[in-house]
């Protein structure tokens, strides 16, 4: 889904704050809830995959201001409340006032493309397609060509894993584009090297084509 946590290209937000040797928890909370989530995975709860989507559902605003563990609790907690393990009210009456959640999720899909390999050096085309549920897509990278690496093992489909939808798991392809195509009179000359599901893929000939 296009949301603001694909932020990839976009400009206006500042510099990226960086703190060398920062501790990996401020507080104790933070290390609780990290437990608290990666129990809930192990215990089969939700995948990583409904973990990332429940935060790219989160209300922009909200997304913008949270810190990273308020953003993994804001997941963690929708997440529960969606699955029956704990109802709003009793969050909010533990936290003694609102307890703000993600809105609701979009359908899963399936995957897109039949079983088609691509090789080393292949030129290839991003699909441009919007898709409202989860995906590993970025947007800067939607209707550009790039030119085939390598590919990875396979890996489940993020787009109908994180919807409890029945997919293949497939290969990931590291794509390697031209700064200069993805942001035209913007960028420094430069290789952007992306891993690409083989969904979001498409051979550059078919674009030729019209197909």
């Amino acid at each position: 889904m296009d949301g603001m946590h694909d932020m990839g290209g976009r400009q206006g937000f500042g510099p990226v704050r960086y703190q060398p040797n920062a501790p990996v928890f401020h507080e104790d909370w933070e290390c609780r809830v990290n437990a608290l989530y990666g129990h809930a995975v192990r215990l089969g709860l939700f995948t990583m995959d409904a973990y990332r989507h429940a935060i790219e559902r989160m209300a922009p605003r909200h997304y913008m201001t949270a810190s990273y563990y308020e953003r993994t609790l804001t997941s963690l907690a929708t997440l529960l409340v969606e699955k029956g393990v704990v109802t709003r009210n009793e969050l909010e009456a533990a936290a003694g006032g609102a307890f703000p959640l993600a809105a609701p999720s979009a359908p899963g899909r399936s995957n897109l493309t039949p079983n088609y390999r691509f090789q080393s050096g292949e030129l290839v085309q991003v699909r441009n397609v919007d898709f409202a549920g989860h995906t590993r897509l970025p947007s800067y990278i939607r209707g550009k060509r790039g030119v085939v690496v390598r590919e990875t093992l396979a890996y489940p489909f993020p787009d109908a894993h994180a919807h409890g939808v029945v997919a293949q798991d497939e290969p990931t392809y590291d794509v390697a584009f031209r700064a200069e195509d993805l942001w035209p009179n913007d960028s420094d000359p430069a290789t952007v090297h992306v891993g690409v599901f083989q969904s979001y893929l498409m051979p550059a000939g078919e674009v030729a084509r019209g197909s």
